[in-house]
């Protein structure tokens, strides 16, 4: 373990540092992800330094009382097997408190990730391809629906309430949401956005699959022809059925964990999960 090793929080604007070590382990960050992220939690962003330079970093983002998101833990590769990573890995957890918090644990980290406390939930499964060209069909505008509503919907797929970061999601620079209605209500909804490789969509909120497809295809209009991933809970089959109905083949998976118990979530209308790194 050096000695002249510190760890301190990340400002707003240092924030692109995970981003930049996560592209460069073949995590395909979104071109905007960082802004969004800065929102959640000030504090959240930690960084280990030896003798003022980067050494690790993690993420342990307290999104309420009760509940927090674990990302972007990363070791600089030449610095790796020293203890570095633990240090700061227990300064995160210490940043977390008492909350419950969640991760999606790569598959040579899930048993490390299992002797400090995670569980298993479930299977996240990244899927990835070049579909057929979408069309907005009937859906309209995501900006056009009341904040409230896509709160609303967003809360029941996920442990947490995220009011600012939602806000913020929506309305990312190159960010583009459609949804769709049913007799005057919000059915689903779903954001696609430019990634350093190809376009993401996440989140993907439906109430069965019709509305899914509906909404995949108008995301997919925005993406024009560029490549599209989607991370998809596996508890949802009809989210995979559409995956591979759009010639989107899975490249990766993920192991959602949890310290704690959480409130109940509908994975049920999950067809595409915001992001690994914050949930």
């Amino acid at each position: 373990m050096p000695a002249d090793l510190s760890i301190r929080a990340l400002n707003a604007a240092e924030i692109q540092l995970p981003l930049a070590w996560a592209a460069a382990e073949g995590w395909n960050p979104g071109c905007g992800d960082a802004a969004c992220f800065a929102t959640v939690d000030p504090g959240g962003f930690l960084m280990a330094e030896i003798e003022g330079a980067p050494a690790a970093v993690i993420s342990v983002v307290n999104y309420d009382a009760r509940f927090a998101f674990l990302g972007f833990y990363i070791v600089r590769p030449d610095l790796r097997g020293q203890g570095i990573g633990f240090r700061l890995w227990q300064a995160g957890l210490a940043h977390a408190g008492t909350r419950t918090i969640g991760l999606d644990g790569v598959l040579a980290q899930q048993a490390n990730y299992a002797r400090q406390g995670f569980v298993f939930a479930h299977r996240n499964i990244r899927f990835a391809g070049t579909p057929e060209p979408g069309e907005a069909g009937g859906t309209v505008d995501l900006a056009g629906i009341p904040f409230e509503a896509v709160a609303a919907s967003d809360a029941a797929v996920f442990p947490a309430g995220r009011a600012a970061f939602l806000k913020a999601w929506l309305s990312a620079p190159g960010h583009a949401g459609r949804a769709v209605l049913r007799e005057g209500r919000l059915a689903g909804w779903g954001v696609v956005r430019p990634a350093l490789e190809g376009w993401k969509i996440g989140p993907l909120v439906a109430e069965d699959e019709g509305v899914a497809e509906e909404i995949f295809r108008a995301l997919r209009a925005g993406a024009g022809n560029a490549p599209i991933v989607l991370d998809i809970p596996e508890p949802n089959a009809p989210a995979l059925a559409l995956a591979r109905r759009h010639a989107l083949s899975p490249v990766f998976e993920t192991a959602r964990m949890y310290t704690g118990s959480i409130r109940p979530v509908a994975l049920e209308l999950l067809y595409g999960v915001t992001s690994f790194e914050l949930g």
